[in-house]
């Protein structure tokens, strides 16, 4: 038996809480939560030791004032000035309104809702009567790697805050995740939808304090068919108007913004529009070459020193497992990412290659719309994706928060076909030229 409920240590009366933190009658279940680990006391920091100059037409994490251990973490992911889809969410979230927000991948949306939440958590004291399993902000995103990103930012983003992040998803130990459930209170909670939902029927989590709710990529659970499950989720919540609620979405579909209307209170839309779908920050190439020359160039560009951090995107799990194979017998440094890939596999590669100790990575889109990694300098597609969204997602994984980055497309008899539609999709004519005669060379 788990123990019996726990009621948390009150050392001063309980403030009266604001509509997002209302507090429910406890209910009569045996879970137990231990006190927080007592954590080493952190250097000495002020908000003077991190210095970022006001510039005209920028925004600053300072113009909101955020708690100082907030901002020692921001400091340390390397945020200087906000993006546009952050600053705008921010002016609004920070206020407690509901928001549906839409941008570009790559452009901070991540860091805006967790900055958010956090604050949130912060500046609102918990229920005095609280078990563990009752997470305070809830995240769903719609695939692992996704996921696990998002709980790995929050994690930055919290080192001095004194706040729980814990993850449950789907394809990894469900018995280790469990105990974590049943040892420490859980403040933030990012999940993927069926694991949240296993959890939830067998009584592990209980979703009645959830002050803030998250849904990221909601045109992708859409696609994924997750939406059913996402309902009931929600249904879980207080209602809205006592819970806040962002929601994210690469597109307004008409479904999307008939969600919203049921999910959200009051809601405002953020919506950045790039003047091009594909990031400028990202310079894009196409080489028109024959398919049986293809992987020459491939593994002669992949030899320059020059491509730091690369991701080769094919459009097949037996695709990306040929490719890497080839590619390991030519002694290049790379792995692989793809649905056939055991979980533990795949969060051990993603690590590897977010470490530097592999160069490359082949994946399919799978990973596409789920990695995201500082620093890779190029993407390459090895085939040219037959939805032309993919396109788009996929050279997302460079240029990413204002870097610049370089997307190599290989068009060759097999898929240069699809080109016309994804120029139309870009609104703009590619550059197709033949690869240079280096790439060629036995």
């Amino acid at each position: 038996m788990l123990g019996k409920f726990f009621k948390k240590k009150q050392e001063t009366p309980k403030p009266e809480l604001p509509p997002h933190s209302k507090s429910t009658t406890p209910r009569n279940h045996q879970q137990k939560g231990n006190k927080r680990r007592r954590q080493a006391a952190p250097p000495p920091w002020d908000i003077s030791q991190f210095s970022v100059p006001e510039q005209p037409g920028k925004v600053r994490f300072h113009d909101f004032e955020l708690p100082d251990a907030l901002m020692r973490g921001i400091q340390e992911s390397g945020f200087e000035y906000c993006t546009p889809i952050q600053a705008e969410v921010l002016g609004a979230t920070l206020n407690g309104r509901d928001a549906l927000g839409r941008a570009q991948t790559g452009t901070g949306k991540t860091a805006a809702f967790l900055i958010s939440t956090i604050k949130q958590l912060m500046e609102t004291p918990a229920p005095d009567e609280r078990y563990v399993g009752e997470p305070r902000a809830l995240v769903i995103a719609p695939t692992r790697e996704l996921a696990l990103q998002i709980a790995k930012d929050a994690r930055a983003l919290t080192k001095y805050c004194n706040i729980n992040v814990t993850e449950v998803v789907g394809g990894m130990d469900y018995t280790k995740q469990q105990q974590h459930l049943h040892t420490d209170y859980v403040d933030i909670l990012v999940a993927t939808p069926g694991r949240l939902l296993d959890f939830y029927e067998k009584r592990d989590l209980f979703l009645d304090l959830v002050e803030v709710m998250v849904i990221d990529e909601a045109d992708r659970m859409l696609d994924m068919g997750f939406i059913p499950q996402v309902r009931r989720i929600i249904r879980a919540t207080p209602r809205r108007g006592d819970r806040q609620t962002l929601l994210f979405s690469a597109t307004f579909t008409p479904e999307v913004i008939d969600l919203t209307r049921q999910w959200t209170y009051r809601c405002i839309t953020v919506e950045i529009e790039p003047e091009n779908v594909a990031t400028e920050t990202v310079e894009q190439r196409v080489y028109l070459v024959s398919d049986r020359d293809k992987y020459r160039v491939l593994r002669n560009l992949l030899r320059d020193d020059a491509l730091e951090r690369v991701m080769v995107f094919t459009n097949r799990r037996d695709q990306v497992r040929r490719l890497t194979e080839r590619l390991q017998k030519d002694r290049v440094s790379v792995d692989m990412l793809s649905g056939e890939v055991p979980q533990k596999k795949r969060v051990r590669t993603l690590e590897d290659f977010r470490s530097g100790k592999i160069k490359v990575l082949v994946a399919t889109d799978v990973a596409g719309r789920g990695i995201h990694i500082d620093g890779v300098s190029h993407v390459v597609n090895y085939t040219l994706p037959e939805e032309s969204d993919d396109y788009v997602h996929r050279i997302g994984r460079t240029g990413r928060a204002g870097a610049s980055g370089i997307a190599i497309t290989l068009a060759g008899e097999e898929d240069s076909f699809l080109l016309p539609e994804l120029e139309s999709l870009l609104g703009k004519k590619l550059n197709c030229t033949p690869p240079p005669a280096e790439l060629l060379a036995r």
